[in-house]
């Protein structure tokens, strides 16, 4: 516990003494008065119960003074209180497949739709940054509090081209870190990556993928760095056609390398066939809770007490001797 006034539990201290002091004092002048006056019995203090009436109001008027000059010295303890905080990369596939109409209006305009609710529902402990790939991954809003820009990002996506996952991965962790990652011919994760554990990428994606850095050894370098990445299914198995370049094209979503890249990193994967589940699914991201010390003052606690004390103090001594003191 520490205090913003530390001066006031000195005060405290000696007018607490002092007062009781006086009290002695005071009680021990009145006993000589009454031995003086022939009055020895009463002196003695009579019953126990007695006693108790006569220094109990005044015990509890002195308990409060002390209280009360520590609430004013406003106390302040430290609580670990439980947050949504961190930092979310929304990586978003902008490839040619994600213009299929399966999810309506279709799959980038649902995933964009979906991921806006998302951010405005997001506190203002969590900063949002917004990356796009396609056969390249590239960081459109840096992690920020300003919700707002980072739905102006999400806005202006627009399909076209290849899918690269492994790309995004790796341009969502440097986002994370701060510096360029790559995977290494050994596979190892670079010895300054560092650990980032309060860091989300949550990835809208149909699974299609059609080439770049190894995707699994990316995900494990995320997995190394602490970084979690949630992966969002975006499509139907059925599927639907697309035009590329004059030709027709089939696209169904594909799980299986969406649900091995959130299992390497301790995520979830989260189908979304349509575009209410889209929005059921990104409501249900788990985004990591963690704890911050923040100091929590104590003064109306103390407050509270010794007006108590007071309150009872008085109550009893008007009672029973007919005056408060």
């Amino acid at each position: 516990m520490s205090f913003l006034y530390p001066v006031l539990i000195a005060v405290a201290v000696v007018l607490t003494a002092a007062a009781v002091l006086g009290y002695v004092t005071l009680q021990r002048r009145r006993a000589a008065a009454l031995r003086a006056a022939g009055f020895g019995a009463l002196a003695g203090g009579g019953s126990r119960r007695a006693a108790v009436r006569r220094h109990l109001p005044y015990a509890l008027l002195l308990a409060a003074l002390p209280i009360l000059l520590v609430g004013l010295a406003r106390p302040q303890a430290e609580v670990s209180v439980p947050k949504v905080s961190g930092t979310v990369v929304l990586a978003f596939d902008v490839s040619n497949s994600m213009s299929a109409t399966d999810v309506q209006p279709s799959r980038l305009g649902a995933a964009q739709a979906a991921a806006t609710a998302f951010v405005r529902d997001q506190p203002d402990t969590v900063d949002v940054g917004v990356m796009l790939f396609g056969d390249q991954a590239l960081l459109t809003q840096a992690p920020t509090d300003d919700h707002e820009a980072a739905v102006t990002a999400i806005d202006r996506l627009k399909p076209g081209g290849g899918t690269s996952l492994g790309q995004a991965i790796l341009v969502a962790l440097g986002t994370v870190t701060g510096k360029p990652v790559a995977v290494t011919q050994d596979g190892s994760p670079p010895a300054d990556l560092g650990y980032w554990p309060s860091a989300t990428v949550v990835v809208f994606s149909d699974g299609q993928e059609t080439g770049g850095p190894d995707v699994e050894a990316a995900a494990e370098l995320a997995a190394a760095a602490g970084v979690r990445i949630q992966t969002v299914g975006v499509g139907t198995a059925k599927g639907a056609i697309v035009e590329v370049d004059g030709y027709q094209l089939n696209t169904a979503l594909d799980e299986s390398l969406l649900t091995a890249v959130s299992q390497v990193t301790g995520g979830a994967y989260q189908p979304a066939g349509d575009a209410d589940a889209l929005r059921d699914t990104t409501s249900a991201i788990d985004l990591r809770l963690t704890t911050k010390k923040e100091p929590l003052e104590l003064t109306a606690p103390f407050a509270g007490a010794a007006l108590l004390l007071l309150f009872a103090g008085g109550l009893l001594g008007t009672r029973w001797h007919g005056r408060i003191v």
